[in-house]
């Protein structure tokens, strides 16, 4: 073995190879099976209570920066995690009720049509 303890876990160039894995507990999806989209927007909703089980200090981040409604992928970026990570820690705090999620709305395909209509007519009127 050479190195120090634990060194083994360790990647000069990217750095700790085992934190993510650490952070979700080996999950690569949210347990609610909840689908967060990057422009989805989370809004801290409650606090926990203290020594909640399953609610780690990434968690209590989010949380602090989402008392201002902010994108998933902009909370990836300020944590600087990978998305996929930040998308199993808003699945935890879904499933304890600490935020609220608001989705983009879907379009529908009248609103579509409509619209083509509206930039067709406008053409022709040119």
């Amino acid at each position: 073995m050479s190195g120090p303890p634990g060194s083994e876990w360790l990647d000069d160039e990217a750095g700790p190879i085992v934190r993510s894995y650490a952070l979700t507990r080996g999950r690569a999806r949210p347990a609610t099976g909840e689908a967060f989209d990057m422009i989805t927007i989370v809004s801290t909703a409650a606090r926990p209570r203290s020594g909640s089980p399953g609610i780690g200090p990434e968690h209590l981040d989010i949380l602090e920066m989402c008392v201002q409604p902010q994108p998933v992928a902009e909370i990836a970026a300020r944590m600087r995690l990978p998305l996929v990570v930040v998308r199993v820690l808003l699945g935890d705090l879904l499933h304890h009720r600490l935020i609220t999620a608001t989705r983009p709305q879907q379009e529908s395909p009248l609103s579509k049509e409509r619209l083509l209509r509206e930039v067709l007519h406008g053409l022709q009127a040119l």
